[in-house]
């Protein structure tokens, strides 16, 4: 009981104001967090530091000729010829670039000012600042010597921020080449270009370019971050969302495509949002963000279902047991099987992964339920203390199958979201626990952001507040956008 009083309403009468909170509900701490999905290009040319797209010239898959874009080169048909082969020593990625430069210093094709080469403007331009610091890494091959310059232009080549001239006379098998440029001016429309003026062929693979300074020294954007920072989540929900289901199964995230040296990962196409990424932001950087930021990690992984094709529950157990590894890889001792490769990327210690979500809005599809069950009694044998999150709504009747919590997603108009504010007012209180894991005004009445619409996502808000007690957890959807790629209107941080 809380009591105000003398609060003078005018020369003659006092006012007492009066709060009973004693039936109120505790808010758990871990009500507000977020939820991290590859959309919108959020993380590859986002939160992600990496500057080159497509840096393994791997886009559209193993097959040549691949999809280069957005590479471009640096001259005509007179001075250079480009394409990919299958020649990069990296097994799981082998397409290679392969530039055979026509013109020379002297002679009668004698190259332009400046060499020929290739070049790539990163996601809409690479945004250099003055001061700043970029280690490019790239493998190259040659049979002969090479004279190769790195250089961060501005968007046409005109103005050279940074430069560095690579020579090495013995290039015969693929070498790793590292430079640090420090950039003598600022332009946000950058790229990174790689030039020679020496005649002869010369294959280049795996090229990467990222700003020496990152979040904590993980390779995330610094300012990005640290607005995350600022939120203080108490857990974040990763890596999706529909970008761990897939449009097709053979499309869907899997976390062991994600983990090692980045050289060696092969990157996917995500075709729900419908571009490529190289994967560079994988399981083991969520789980380091996730600790970085003191908050909870909450990994969603594909139950063998996507949006168009599902495997049957008599044959799931490839995915179960992919699902009990990455619990491994992320728990696990230091010499176990996928705790050791946890420990070679420099993370001896287990992270503290305590909720896993078994598919993203699958409930509805014929197999889920099963699939469900054998990766429910796999994973509480294995780690009981895990807490497994179903797809299946149950704000509104009772599960049919065990859960600790239950997905609540929710897009829709501002009206009707601020009608929503007593959704779970009646909720069972004896069955799982909710998370409300995605919400989001989305009708033309948010556009890309309204008054109206954060007023009926607070009253939405309130009401869980207020049913703190079978709410445990919440989060917005999408968190970034990419203002190049807006796959999504709703966003948290534009």
């Amino acid at each position: 009981m809380y009591q105000c009083s003398a609060a003078e309403a005018d020369a003659n009468q006092t006012v007492n104001l009066i709060v009973n909170a004693s039936s109120g509900r505790p808010i758990p701490e871990t009500l507000f967090g977020i939820f991290f999905e590859e959309i919108n290009h959020a993380g590859a040319g986002g939160i992600w530091a990496e500057l080159v797209s497509n840096r393994g010239f791997e886009a559209g898959g193993q097959n040549t000729p691949s999809n280069i874009a957005p590479w471009s080169v640096i001259g005509d048909q007179s001075s250079l010829t480009v394409s990919t082969d299958r020649s990069s020593c990296f097994d799981r990625n082998k397409v290679a670039l392969r530039m055979h430069v026509l013109c020379d210093r002297e002679g009668n094709n004698i190259c332009p000012a400046g060499g020929v080469g290739i070049y790539n403007p990163g996601f809409w331009g690479m945004n250099i600042k003055q001061g700043k610091t970029y280690k490019v890494v790239f493998y190259v091959r040659s049979p002969g010597s090479i004279n190769v310059s790195v250089s961060l232009t501005s968007s046409d080549g005109s103005q050279i921020l940074a430069t560095a001239n690579i020579v090495d006379s013995d290039v015969s098998n693929w070498t790793k080449k590292e430079v640090l440029l420090e950039a003598k001016g600022t332009n946000p429309k950058s790229r990174l270009q790689l030039t020679t003026s020496r005649k002869g062929v010369i294959w280049f693979d795996q090229v990467s370019a990222m700003p020496l300074e990152t979040y904590k020294g993980h390779g995330f954007q610094k300012e990005l971050i640290e607005m995350l920072e600022d939120i203080k989540p108490q857990f974040i929900r990763f890596p999706g969302g529909c970008f761990v289901e897939g449009e097709w199964l053979r499309n869907a995230f899997r976390w062991k495509e994600s983990i090692g040296p980045w050289e060696e990962r092969p990157g996917h196409f995500g075709d729900v949002w419908m571009y490529w990424t190289d994967d560079g932001l994988g399981y083991f950087e969520f789980l380091q963000l996730s600790e970085d930021l003191g908050a909870r990690p909450i990994w969603v992984f594909n139950n063998g279902i996507s949006h168009r094709d599902e495997v049957d529950t008599t044959t799931v157990s490839p995915f179960v047991q992919e699902a009990l590894d990455g619990l491994e890889f992320a728990r696990g001792a230091s010499d176990s099987k996928w705790g050791s490769v946890r420990a070679a990327m420099g993370h001896p210690e287990p992270f503290d992964l305590k909720y896993v979500a078994v598919g993203n809005e699958d409930c509805r599809k014929k197999n889920y339920r099963g699939n469900y069950l054998e990766f429910y009694d796999a994973i509480k044998r294995a780690y009981p203390d895990i807490k497994i999150i179903s797809n299946c709504d149950g704000s509104s009747h009772s599960l049919d199958h065990p859960a600790d919590y239950y997905d609540f997603h929710i897009y829709t108009s501002a009206s009707h979201l601020f009608s929503m504010t007593h959704q779970f007012d009646h909720t069972s209180r004896s069955g799982p626990k909710a998370f409300v894991s995605e919400y989001a005004v989305t009708g033309k009445d948010a556009g890309t952001g309204s008054l109206l619409a954060a007023l009926a996502e607070a009253g939405f808000l309130i009401g869980l507040e207020k049913n703190s007690d079978i709410v445990e957890m919440a989060s917005y959807a999408p968190l970034f956008v990419n203002a190049n790629d807006r796959r999504y209107q709703s966003h948290a941080i534009p």
